[in-house]
């Protein structure tokens, strides 16, 4: 990749940190990856997985070590997250030509994120008036106080300690390699062939007998087994063909479940990126039933959305109950889901050119198709009264909840703190997720997807081989001294719940601030 101004090929140039800085402040998306700096302008909008989880990695070391670059590759905040970026011309002359020195660095270095870690993006959130100054000082405080408690339960943030722990991961990268666990094991996708047929099977049978809960507890079970496939499909862990794996995941999830691959992928790309980040990450913004973090507490804005996330008057009817409604809420979780399928589709939210420019109206085809067989043939045709219709609607979608459980499990319960730009990456997703511990016989129950942190670590791998790449995860974390967060099932629950019930906490004592507030107010002004 070539400066303006470069008079060598890309293969010969070499690029100073500050020369990047200046590319980005112009507006180019710059990463680092595979040990060259890629410009992605006109690549971006062809992205399969959406164009947001490239602007979440601009200014970022995609890989770990990049030699291409004057020294160690120190990560900027993307302008995405709030990254502020210098032009060329407004760099000092003795900087550039300075090939030993370290980036002086526009975004916030670590040990300063106290200071700056908010419940809000500065950038983006309006001038606070009066009023809400207390209720701003409270909730910066409780950022401070989990910024302390994780700085003092992980490895140092120095830019020594982090590129240690990468090294430590790139070498345990390339011993997993080496154990053969990227490779596909397609004799369990036999085994869960035949266990969804059964599935489905029993589905038809029960429903041609008129047990029509019986068949709709079956048909949940279908779904939620069919889920983990699909989840394989978009990570390209099946055949490793993007065409093929896209086929076999649009294929579950748009005829035969009735929701949008596409939609799924453009917010988990962005999710594995920006793991449990409150402003960033769409799979834990969650209002108004789900304050998972008190930066909820206020109009925090999201970036994968757009717009600001209010605390307004259902949240606070709500939230404060969240750890009884968590459970209920997720038993409707299959209804959001086509929600947001259909928005994303009808919208046109997915990429528009490049290699999958069809999947759009492939997804609409077969969702028509979905609520033409389940919608029209099995509740409308094969049952004969409202009540049973009813029933088996609810029913169906309903037993689907542990699936949600599951998905949320690994996450709402673990840290949402931002460390600032030099955490190395596995890191952040150990201190960003938990893994559920199970009997290998139970593996079936979970899809193997209650390794969520492995997962997170090697989003590749399949995970029909996460339990095997547990072992070496372990000594990977005995090692550089990062801990390694395992519970059982019962205890995972505990502990999202136990979460859940501190954010109600202390959305009662922003609560009883603002009350307070109003009171004091009313007296000053004779009300």
């Amino acid at each position: 990749m070539n400066s303006e101004n470069a008079s060598t090929s890309s293969s010969d140039k070499l690029l100073s940190i500050r020369q990047v800085e200046g590319m980005i402040a112009d507006g180019h998306s710059i990463i680092i990856l595979g040990h060259k700096v890629l410009n992605l302008d006109a690549w971006i909008k062809y992205h399969p997985g959406g164009n947001m989880s490239i602007q979440h990695m601009i200014g970022k070391d995609a890989t770990s070590e990049v030699t291409v670059v004057q020294g160690h590759w120190e990560d900027f905040v993307p302008p995405i997250q709030g990254g502020q970026f210098r032009h060329h011309a407004e760099l000092d002359a003795k900087e550039w030509n300075n090939k030993g020195a370290g980036p002086v660095s526009p975004c916030i270095p670590a040990e300063m994120e106290v200071k700056r870690q908010a419940h809000v993006n500065p950038i983006l959130q309006p001038i606070p008036d009066s009023s809400s100054q207390n209720e701003l000082a409270f909730l910066d405080s409780l950022s401070k106080e989990e910024i302390v408690l994780n700085t003092s339960k992980y490895p140092a943030l120095d830019t020594d300690t982090q590129h240690e722990i990468t090294k430590k991961y790139r070498r345990l990268h390339n011993q997993i390699w080496a154990e053969g666990l990227y490779n596909c094991n397609y004799t369990a996708y036999a085994w869960e062939f035949f266990r969804c047929s059964l599935l489905f099977g029993l589905t038809l049978f029960f429903l041609h007998a008129g047990w029509y809960c019986m068949s709709a507890m079956w048909l949940g079970w279908f779904w939620s087994q069919l889920v983990f496939v699909a989840h394989d499909a978009g990570h390209m862990g099946i055949s490793h063909s993007f065409t093929i794996d896209s086929m076999i995941g649009m294929i579950i999830a748009a005829p035969i479940g009735g929701l949008s691959l596409g939609w799924w992928k453009h917010t988990h790309n962005v999710h594995h990126i920006v793991t449990n980040a409150p402003e960033h990450d769409p799979d834990n913004q969650h209002l108004p039933f789900f304050a998972v973090n008190h930066r909820f507490l206020s109009n925090l804005f999201s970036t994968y959305h757009g717009r600001f996330m209010s605390y307004d008057a259902l949240s606070k009817l709500l939230v404060p109950y969240q750890a009884f409604l968590y459970y209920p809420v997720l038993m409707f979780g299959r209804f959001n889901l086509y929600v947001q399928s259909w928005i994303f589709l009808i919208q046109g939210q997915g990429p528009q050119k490049g290699a999958a420019w069809w999947h759009r109206w492939f997804e609409l085809a077969g969702n028509l198709f979905f609520w033409y067989w389940f919608g029209y043939f099995v509740v409308c045709k094969s049952i004969p009264s409202g009540w049973d219709r009813f029933a088996l609607v609810m029913v169906s979608h309903m037993v689907t909840m542990p699936l949600h459980v599951q998905f949320t499990l690994s996450h709402f319960a673990m840290s949402t703190a931002d460390l600032g730009p030099t955490e190395s990456f596995p890191q952040k997703m150990l201190r960003t997720t938990m893994d559920i511990d199970c009997p290998e016989w139970l593996d079936f129950f979970h899809g193997g997807l209650q390794f969520q942190a492995i997962h997170h670590l090697f989003p590749r791998i399949p995970r029909h081989n996460l339990r095997r790449t547990q072992k070496p995860v372990l000594q990977f974390c005995k090692d550089v001294g990062i801990p390694y967060a395992l519970y059982g099932f019962v205890g995972g629950n505990k502990k999202v719940l136990g979460s859940l019930a501190e954010v109600s906490r202390q959305a009662a004592i922003l609560a009883d601030c603002q009350r307070t507030i109003s009171q004091r107010g009313d007296l000053i002004y004779g009300h």
